[in-house]
């Protein structure tokens, strides 16, 4: 968290490059697609690279995660790659770090009297594991799926009844966001299908790591907190939407390297969402630290002759 937190500091500030992601989409696979985000970190990290993160949703039936990923590494100098790393779980982890820094810093405590994920894949996982391993007190847990057995398998395999007064599957969407203070979407929806202004009206935060299940006219009716205001407005992610509805974004109170710095004050009268697109420069900074520890350790492989002629 730290190393992502780093990071966020860091772009606030303007020390990095971080272009849009290219999208690969497939006629005959809508659902699924190929992400390339590119990215360069300058300050203490000096150097740049890219994530390549395939997702596919229809993995989940045949019992594989949805996101497969790699993470290339070039060394700002002579722009040699140095080192390429599995990312599924560096992009996991990049993105469970960023939810809960999130969390601290827009709740004001590491209390949730009730949490709710909706969505309760691998990401959920790792954010579930990220704000328990970061002492969060939560009182109750509530889980809700689409698919009911997913939600249950979670109870019992991710979440730690010893944590928590009570782990419940919710039968429905409305009853686990109107029950929970603090609320996680990790889901792959495509498009809004949460419209009801009164599931909010309890004014919880709502880390929407998913960016696409919330209907726009509800954002502006909240305190909207997102990593990169250029980011999140496309590909019609929810504030993408907003966006286009309103002609304006005003309705972003600010980015969370605002909020760590001071400089951008949370208004917890309304709900609180924190809308983050996902920045290449985070898995950057959580690759170099993962491969620093790798050398460290000497968990690594070189491969001595990758590079066919290295004379000019």
């Amino acid at each position: 968290m730290s190393v992502v937190r780093e990071a966020y500091l860091a772009h606030g500030r303007g020390q990095s490059v971080n272009p849009p992601a290219t999208l690969l989409p497939f006629a005959d696979k809508p659902n699924a697609r190929i992400l390339a985000l590119p990215a360069h970190l300058d300050g203490r990290w000096r150097l740049s690279g890219v994530k390549w993160i395939a997702s596919y949703p229809d993995n989940v039936c045949h019992g594989i995660p949805r996101a497969s990923a790699v993470l290339i590494l070039n060394d700002h100098e002579s722009g040699y790659p140095f080192a390429c790393l599995e990312a599924s779980v560096i992009s996991a982890a990049r993105t469970a770090a960023s939810a809960a820094l999130a969390a601290d810093f827009l709740t004001g405590g590491r209390h949730a009297h009730t949490l709710g994920i909706v969505g309760t894949g691998f990401v959920a996982r790792y954010i579930y594991r990220f704000l328990t391993g970061t002492a969060w007190n939560i009182e109750n847990v509530v889980l809700y799926d689409i698919n009911p057995h997913q939600a249950r398998r979670f109870a019992s395999t991710v979440c730690n009844g010893q944590l928590h007064a009570s782990v419940t599957v919710a039968q429905d969407l409305e009853s686990a966001v109107q029950s929970s203070d603090l609320v996680v979407f990790a889901t792959v929806a495509p498009k809004p299908h949460v419209h009801d202004p009164s599931l909010l009206k309890h004014r919880p935060t709502i880390l929407h790591i998913s960016l696409r299940d919330l209907a726009p006219e509800l954002l502006l009716d909240a305190c909207n907190i997102v990593d990169d205001v250029d980011h999140v407005m496309r590909a019609r992610t929810s504030a993408h939407l907003a966006e286009t509805l309103t002609g304006s974004r005003a309705f972003v109170s600010g980015t969370l390297a605002d909020v760590i710095e001071g400089m951008c004050p949370v208004d917890r009268s309304r709900p609180v969402i924190f809308s983050p697109f996902g920045l290449g420069v985070l898995d950057l900074a959580l690759g170099k630290w993962v491969y620093d520890q790798a050398v460290e350790i000497g968990e690594y492989c070189t491969i001595g002759d990758f590079f066919d002629d290295l004379e000019r």
